[in-house]
C-alpha cells in the first residue's frame, strides 16, 4: 500500500471516531449517518472520501463509523443513528443476510436508508453501486482470452456472505461454464485481505505448482497478495493475475507490468451518488431505486485513462 493511501486510511479511521463524538447536533445541515464495511480497506476508504466531499460542498453533516467487517456491530451502529435522530443513513453492507436487521430497523423507524457499493437481502430505500457479477465476468473473460479458453484456474474469494462475494463468484462461473477446458483449480477466501491472499497463494503453489496459470482475485487488495507472492517465487511471468476496483496499488502495478488487469469500479462515483441520492429522497425529489455505476476492465493499453 503506498503512503499516500495509507495516511487516508488513518485520517478516516480518525474522522470515523470523531463522527461518534459529534452525534446528531442540529445547526441547521442534514445529518446522514454512515456504517461502512471496514476502514482498513484502501477502496471503502475511497468511498469514504468522496462521501465527506461531497457532504462537505453541500453542507451536510456526516457521523461516519466503522463496522470492521462485524454485521452485529453494523445493526448497532444503525441503531444508535435512529436514537440519535439522524435524516437518513447510508449502509456499506458487511454481508446480504446478517446486515438486513440493520436496513429494516431504519426502514420501521421511517428513515430513509441508502445501501452502497453492496447488497442486504432487506430492500433499502435506494442502492448505489456496480453490477458485481458483471466484474466477475469481466475478470474471467479477460483470463479465458489471455489463456486461449483452456488452462488452469485459482479464485480468491472475498468475505464469506457480503454481496460482491456472491456475485463475482456467479459471474466468474458463468464464464467457467463456457469454457470447459478451463479448470477451477481451487477457490478458498482471502476475505479481501492483501497479507492473507499471500499466504494462500504461497499455500496454492505448493500444492498445484505449475497446473496454475491464472489467478482471479475478487478485489486488488488480494490480486497484490498474490502478485508478491508469485514474484517471490519468481513465478508471475507464467501466471495471469487478475484483481477488481482499480485501487491505486493495483493501477500502478498494471502500469509497470507487473499485474496484468483490473476491473475499474468507480468508489469516487458511488461515494458522491450515495450522498446525492439520500439528500434527494429527504428533499422528496424522485430518485431511482438501483443506481448501477459502469465498470471497465484496465491493462497496459488503458491504465493512463484511469490514473493522474
Amino acid at each position: 500500500m503506498n503512503a499516500k493511501w495509507f495516511v487516508l486510511i488513518a485520517l478516516a479511521a480518525l474522522g470515523a471516531g470523531c463522527g461518534r463524538q459529534e452525534d446528531a447536533a442540529r445547526d441547521g445541515r442534514l445529518v446522514i449517518g454512515v456504517s461502512l464495511l471496514n476502514l482498513s480497506s484502501e477502496f471503502i476508504v475511497m468511498i469514504d472520501q468522496a462521501m465527506r466531499e461531497r457532504a462537505e460542498e453541500l453542507e451536510v453533516r456526516l457521523i461516519v463509523n466503522d463496522a470492521q467487517r462485524s454485521a452485529e456491530r453494523q445493526i448497532q451502529q444503525a441503531e444508535s443513528f435512529i436514537a440519535q435522530g439522524v435524516d437518513a443513513i447510508i449502509l456499506n453492507p458487511c454481508e446480504v443476510a446478517a446486515s438486513s436487521p440493520a436496513v429494516e430497523k431504519a426502514r420501521a423507524a421511517d428513515i430513509p436508508i441508502v445501501n452502497v457499493n453492496s447488497e442486504t437481502k432487506a430492500v433499502p430505500t435506494a442502492f448505489v453501486g456496480s453490477r458485481d457479477e458483471e466484474s466477475g465476468r469481466l475478470a474471467m473473460e479477460y483470463i479465458a482470452e489471455r489463456l486461449g479458453g483452456a488452462g488452469g484456474v485459482v479464485m480468491m474469494q472475498g468475505y464469506m456472505g457480503q454481496a460482491a462475494q456472491l456475485r463475482r463468484e456467479a459471474g466468474a462461473r458463468e464464464v467457467l461454464a463456457k469454457y470447459p477446458k478451463l479448470e477451477l483449480l481451487a477457490e478458498q477466501t482471502a476475505e479481501w485481505d492483501r497479507a492473507k491472499a499471500m499466504t494462500l497463494m504461497e499455500n496454492w503453489l505448493q500444492s498445484y505448482g505449475e497446473q496454475i496459470q491464472a489467478v482471479f482475485a475478487q478485489n486488488d487488495e488480494m490480486a497484490m497478495g498474490a502478485l508478491l507472492a508469485l514474484e517471490r517465487a519468481d513465478l508471475k511471468d507464467r501466471i495471469v493475475v487478475v484483481g477488481v476496483d482499480a485501487i491505486a496499488d493495483a493501477l500502478e502495478a498494471v502500469r509497470a507490468g507487473r499485474l496484468d488487469a483490473t476491473v475499474f469500479q468507480d468508489a469516487a462515483g458511488q461515494g458522491r451518488t450515495a450522498i446525492e441520492t439520500a439528500i434527494n429522497i429527504l428533499r422528496n425529489e424522485p430518485v431511482e431505486k438501483e443506481m448501477f455505476i459502469p465498470l471497465q476492465v484496465v491493462t497496459r493499453d488503458n491504465v493512463k485513462e484511469f490514473t493522474n
